[in-house]
Order: structure tokens, then C-alpha cells, then sequence
């Protein structure tokens, strides 16, 4: 029987086998012995590597973003951004070509506005808001979708358009995100009452 060589993760190149139990822990921490190295099941080795390959580049992740988290975050935010337009120009649009302006300077804003913004905000969020509970969940949220987000929304139109060449798109840009936002804060409250109607009946 011929003997299937494990592959290698992307974790410092340690050779990652499958573990028994494929917990959460296993699965983050999957670089340790050849176990299943001469295993007679090819299509559960196959699948267990795939597994495995996918842990240790979310353990790689997670060092990234321990060690840099606003580059980490901010080029998670690019990467994002440029997949939602392009996936919007061929889906939505149905466009026959890309608007490669377009998606740079979406790109472009995921990378230096979306991604650090979001990470000092929620961390001073954080800061700011120390309640434990529902109490302090509440209160960060409506700071967050009543401060915050217009704000940033406001900010991030005002800056798309602009860079596009439309500074007279602007104002109603912004109008329609303010009816968007009023409609999201009406669908909010509707959820909210089921949810805790729900739990007080149970």
C-alpha cells in the first residue's frame, strides 16, 4: 500500500496531519503527528488535509491580526471591498466590462477609511462603554447606529463620489442612505420586539 505523505501547513511549515477529535482547538492548533499519514481512507485523508489546510491559515490569520491589527484589518477590508464591487459590476450591473476606476477607488477606501476607522471606533466603543449586560449592548448600539454610522456612511458617500468625479452626486447620495437608515432603524425595532416577546413567552 502505497503511503500518502502528509502536507504542509502554512504555519511554519510543520507538517499538519488530521486529529481524531476535529474540535475547535484541533482545528487551530492542527500541526502535529503524521497519524494518519498511512491511512487506507484516501477520500477522508483528502478531506481532513483540506480541513487541516483551512485551520492553519486561520491560526495564520489570527497572528496577523494579534500582531497587526489595523493593517490586518485594513487589507481584510480592501480584499472585501474590491470582491463586493466587482461581484456587484458582474451580478448586479451585468456590466460587459469591469469600471476599473471604479473598484480601485472602492478598493482604495476599504483599505484606508473602512478597515482602521472600524477598528479604533469599536475599540473605543469598548472603552467607552463599560456596562455588562443588555444594558451596555444596548447602549453601544445606539451610539454606534446613531452616531457612528452616519457619520461614517456620510463620510465614505461624500469621499466615493468625489473621487469618482461626482461631487454633485453628493447631497443625493446622502439623502437616499438617510431613508435607507430610517427604513433599517424601523426593521430594527420590529426585530427586536419579536426577539424579547419571544423570550419573556418562553
Amino acid at each position: 500500500m502505497a503511503t500518502l505523505k502528509p502536507k504542509f501547513c502554512l504555519l511554519r511549515g510543520c507538517a499538519a496531519t488530521p486529529t481524531t477529535h476535529l474540535n475547535t482547538q484541533s482545528k487551530i492548533l492542527m500541526c502535529n503527528a503524521n497519524s494518519f499519514a498511512n491511512s487506507p481512507n484516501r477520500s477522508f485523508l483528502a478531506s481532513a488535509n483540506r480541513f487541516k489546510i483551512l485551520g492553519c491559515s486561520e491560526y495564520r490569520y489570527l497572528s496577523l491580526l494579534a500582531k497587526y491589527p489595523v493593517m490586518t484589518k485594513a487589507v481584510t477590508s480592501a480584499f472585501l471591498t474590491l470582491v463586493g464591487d466587482v461581484i456587484c459590476q458582474l451580478v448586479i450591473d451585468q456590466v460587459q466590462s469591469l469600471d476599473l476606476k471604479r473598484t480601485f477607488i472602492f478598493t482604495l477606501l476599504g483599505l484606508v477609511l473602512v478597515g482602521p476607522t472600524l477598528h479604533f471606533w469599536y475599540l473605543y466603543l469598548s472603552k467607552l462603554v463599560t456596562a455588562p449586560g443588555a444594558a451596555g449592548a444596548f447602549l453601544r448600539l445606539l451610539l454606534d447606529q446613531f452616531l457612528f454610522s452616519p457619520i461614517f456612511i456620510g463620510t465614505f458617500l461624500s469621499t466615493l463620489v468625489t473621487l469618482e468625479g461626482k461631487p454633485s452626486h453628493v447631497i443625493p447620495k446622502l439623502q437616499q442612505v438617510l431613508a435607507a437608515n430610517f427604513i433599517a432603524l424601523v426593521w430594527n425595532v420590529i426585530l427586536s420586539y419579536k426577539a424579547h416577546k419571544e423570550v419573556i413567552a418562553k
